[in-house]
């Protein structure tokens, strides 16, 4: 807090007054007393400054007072000012100074002493709440409460359950990593230590045509892995492990037996996850897919797929599908998504709409693959209306169902088929498009014999067609 400047509290100042606070301000001229000049700046001051500011100088002027006595300035050594002289002239107004800071000392007191009352009834009532929460809980504890023993481990599932189905054939799925992890699947081994998956798997979509290829088991350990052939045409793929022998294989079930409401159950490392297990039904058979990355310069794969809710996701492409008994019934390939690639899944993961290659199919191109490295495929020996030219492997390309040229010699001119002719069955499938009808040759064995079912110029028709043949 700030003091009057000059020789004191006597008022004994020279010179024009000025006013304002704090060292160097000068005391009040000729004509105002001391004591108005202190009463003033002692108003402003105590206005300025807050009640903790002020206590050190109150307690010394109140020790001070309590004396009886203060020795002045100009006073002879050893004498004292009287109380009397303190009530006239200068001493009066520092009496009066100090009757004010003796006020404001007693309520620095007061606000102490009610705020320590305060802080103590706090303490009182957390006490006296926690006390009464605590009676209140105890009151309602059970000491005797016990959810009882812990049951014993069940380590026999059925056969035929999701768990039993996992663990027999969780141990013959495998990792696949593509040029040391550019790209990731699965895959599954199969008598002979040959492991099947996807072609675009091992091939990045299209992108690359020798990858290096790591094998990751399920118990832990790895392999590289050697292409033994693949077909772009099924999206099937053969490799197998280098140096690793005594390999577990899943058995292979039969996809024609295959129906709408089957419990399934997939098995692979989507995003990488190894030996992840989901389960699901047969949602329909015999759906047509042609799955691709969008610009791809690889052929487009079209297959009768089995469709199921299982979820699958990317990282799944290669894994099987296996029945209630275990049997792999189909090879993952394939997700709808509400992205743009069917392969990969943009956009979004598994949404319930998951397709896999049937595995009477998958088989009769492994066989082929790992006998001579290729594959042959059914055609028609026609071109559909596709609006592009026939392809040089003799597989017709994607279309609609009119038959747009013939191929003079091939299966369907040998049926009597004509450019023109809408094809609308063919087998025991109805054909809505040309992508369904290349879908289901593409099913089917070369060779194989079906009944053909068409319109020319609003008559309706039905041939005997043999497929013929045409090497991937």
């Amino acid at each position: 807090m700030s003091e009057l400047s000059g020789r004191g509290a006597d008022g004994c100042n020279d010179g024009p007054s000025t006013p304002g606070f704090g060292a160097g301000e000068r005391g009040p001229g000729n004509g105002q007393s001391a004591r108005d000049g202190l009463s003033a700046n002692r108003t402003s001051d105590f206005g300025r400054f807050s009640w903790f500011a002020e206590s050190a100088y109150s307690v010394r002027l109140a020790t001070a007072d309590d004396r009886g006595g203060e020795r002045d300035q100009h006073a002879p050594a050893g004498q004292s000012v009287s109380p009397a002289s303190r009530l006239t002239g200068s001493g009066a107004g520092q009496q009066d100074g100090r009757r004010r800071d003796r006020i404001g000392l007693l309520r620095d007191r007061r606000v102490l002493v009610w705020a320590g009352l305060a802080l103590a009834f706090t303490l009182l009532g957390g006490i006296i709440g926690g006390f009464v929460a605590l009676r209140s809980l105890s009151s309602q504890s059970d000491s005797s409460y016990s959810l009882g023993p812990v049951p014993p481990v069940s380590s026999n599932r059925p056969a035929a359950s999701v768990a039993g189905i996992a663990a027999r054939d969780t141990p013959a799925v495998v990792m696949i990593k593509v040029n040391g992890g550019e790209g990731t699947g699965s895959g599954f081994i199969i008598p002979g230590g040959y492991i099947v998956t996807d072609n675009h798997v091992v091939t990045l979509d299209g992108l690359v045509s020798n990858a290096a290829l790591e094998i990751y088991f399920s118990n832990g350990k790895s392999a590289n892995g050697q292409l033994i052939g693949r077909d772009p045409y099924s999206d099937i793929a053969v490799i197998k492990p280098e140096g690793v022998t005594d390999l577990p294989a899943l058995s292979l079930g039969n996809s024609t037996g295959v129906a709408v409401g089957d419990p399934v159950v997939a098995i692979g490392s989507p995003l990488g996850l190894a030996d992840t297990v989901t389960s699901g039904i047969v949602s329909a058979v015999n759906r047509p897919v042609q799955p691709g990355p969008a610009g791809s310069s690889t052929p487009k794969v079209f297959f009768d797929a089995i469709q199921t809710d299982a979820p699958i996701n990317p990282g799944n492409s290669g894994g099987p599908l296996v029945n209630a008994r275990g049997q792999v019934i189909g090879v993952d390939a394939a997700i709808d998504t509400l992205g743009n690639d069917p392969i990969t899944g943009t956009q979004g993961g598994s949404i319930g709409l998951g397709f896999a290659i049937p595995i009477n199919q998958v088989r009769r191109v492994t066989v082929q693959l790992i006998r001579t490295g290729h594959a042959a495929h059914s055609i028609l020996g026609a071109t559909l209306n596709t609006g592009a030219a026939a392809s040089t492997s003799g597989i017709p390309p994607e279309g609609g169902g009119r038959v747009l040229a013939v191929s003079p010699g091939g299966p369907a001119a040998a049926a009597g088929l004509r450019p023109g002719d809408m094809i609308v069955r063919f087998g025991n499938q109805q054909i809505a498009n040309g992508d369904a009808l290349l879908d289901a040759v593409r099913s089917l064995p070369p060779g194989a014999k079906v009944q053909v079912t068409f319109r020319r110029q609003g008559q309706t028709f039905r041939v005997s067609l043999t497929l013929g043949s045409a090497e991937s």
